[in-house]
């Protein structure tokens, strides 16, 4: 959350890569979905609320569902293609809404609308590498020193 109220390029955030975290990492789900959007809740309060809100916060929320899906298949590669799904998704969804509600609904409104968008795309690609970086090499290099903070198989779903 904090992140996001001091000064930094547009799009780059730790956002996305909790996300992607926490539906990686947290058996429950609703904890693994809560702690992105409750951060973008407060962050929101003092940044203020915009008309894309619903789809910002529902783009975070596939990414906690791309984290469950890499929850059983951590890998450097796996979570690499699950960070970039989840920046593509999030640039190609949140954009389609700026086309609908901004531009003119023509082929030439919706190119123009994605042309302007690549740079925050770049960002966002850039930002959600570094924090998930973070994320999942300090948790690697945590479980790598103790191994009892590996997460030990569970019976039953998790």
């Amino acid at each position: 959350m904090l992140a996001r109220l001091i000064p930094h390029p547009p799009n780059v955030t730790p956002i996305g890569a909790v996300a992607l975290f926490g539906g990686a990492t947290f058996a429950d789900r609703r904890l693994a979905l809560t702690l992105p959007l409750a951060s973008l809740l407060i962050s929101d309060l003092f940044l203020g609320f915009h008309i894309l809100i619903p789809v910002v916060y529902g783009s975070f929320a596939v990414n906690v569902l791309l984290g469950r899906w890499l929850r059983s298949r951590r890998s450097i590669v796996n979570t690499g293609i699950a960070t970039l799904a989840g920046s593509i998704q999030f640039f190609v969804v949140t954009n389609f809404a700026c086309w609908v509600l901004w531009y003119p609904l023509t082929w030439e409104g919706l190119t123009t609308c994605y042309v302007a968008a690549i740079p925050f795309f770049q960002n966002t690609l850039w930002g959600d590498a570094v924090f998930v970086t973070v994320l999942f090499g300090g948790l690697a290099l945590v479980e790598w020193r103790f191994p009892a903070a590996r997460e030990r198989p569970a019976f039953g779903p998790a």
